[in-house]
C-alpha cells in the first residue's frame, strides 16, 4: 500500500507542476542545412598561385632593371670612347692654332717668291697641319667651317660686328679662331665676326 501511495503522490506532484507551468513540452528539433568544410587543398592552390605571380612579377622587374643597367653601361662606355679625349683634344687644338698662325703670317706673295729652302719649310708646316687635322678627325674631332653661314650661337661666339650691307645681317664674315666639335658636342666654339647693316634673315 505504501508503493501505491507513493505513485499517487508523484502523479499529484506532476499534475501540480503542470498546472503551475513548471513542466513544458520539449521544443521540436529543427535540422540545420549541412555546410561543407573549407577544402584545405583549394586554399593551398590559391596561396601557391599568388606566390608564383609575385615571384614572376619580381623576376620581370629584375630583368627590366638589368636591361636598363646594361643600356646605361653601354651608353657610358660609348660616351667614354667618344668624349674621353676631350681634354687632350683641347690641348692639341692649341698646336693646330699655332700652326695656322705660322702659315697666316706668310703672305701669299712671299710664299711664291720664297727660296726653295723656305718653300720646303712652309710646305712642311702645311703638311703637319693637315696631318694633325686628319688625326683629330679619326678620333671624332671635326673642324667647324662657319664662314659665310648664318651665325649660330650654339656653335659660334661673336667677337665683333662688321658693317656690310651686301650680305644678310648675322652672316659670319670672319673667323678669328676655328671651332671644333667632338661627337655631338661642341669642343670649342668658333670665334667669329658677323655682318650688320644688311637685310635681316
Amino acid at each position: 500500500m505504501a508503493g501505491t501511495s507513493g505513485r499517487k503522490e508523484q502523479s499529484e506532484n506532476i499534475a501540480q507542476e503542470s498546472a503551475n507551468g513548471s513542466v513544458t513540452d520539449k521544443e521540436p528539433v529543427v535540422s540545420k542545412p549541412y555546410v561543407m568544410p573549407d577544402d584545405p587543398e583549394e586554399g593551398s592552390v590559391e596561396a601557391l598561385a599568388k606566390e608564383a605571380a609575385d615571384a614572376r612579377d619580381k623576376m620581370l622587374r629584375t630583368l627590366a632593371e638589368m636591361e636598363n643597367l646594361r643600356r646605361q653601361t653601354q651608353r657610358e662606355i660609348s660616351n667614354a670612347k667618344t668624349y674621353g679625349i676631350s681634354s687632350f683634344a683641347r690641348e692639341v687644338l692649341d698646336i693646330a692654332d699655332n700652326l695656322q698662325r705660322a702659315l697666316d703670317a706668310v703672305p701669299a706673295e712671299a710664299k711664291e717668291a720664297a727660296e726653295a729652302g723656305l718653300k720646303a719649310l712652309i710646305e712642311g708646316v702645311e703638311l703637319t697641319e693637315r696631318s694633325l687635322h686628319n688625326t683629330l678627325e679619326k678620333n671624332g674631332v671635326q673642324k667647324l667651317e662657319p664662314l659665310g653661314q648664318k651665325f649660330d650661337p650654339n656653335f659660334q661666339q661673336a667677337m665683333f660686328e662688321i658693317p656690310d650691307a651686301s650680305v644678310p645681317a648675322g652672316t659670319v664674315l670672319q673667323v678669328v679662331q676655328a671651332g671644333y666639335m667632338i661627337g655631338e658636342r661642341v669642343l670649342r666654339p668658333a670665334l667669329v665676326g658677323v655682318a650688320k647693316g644688311g637685310p635681316k634673315t
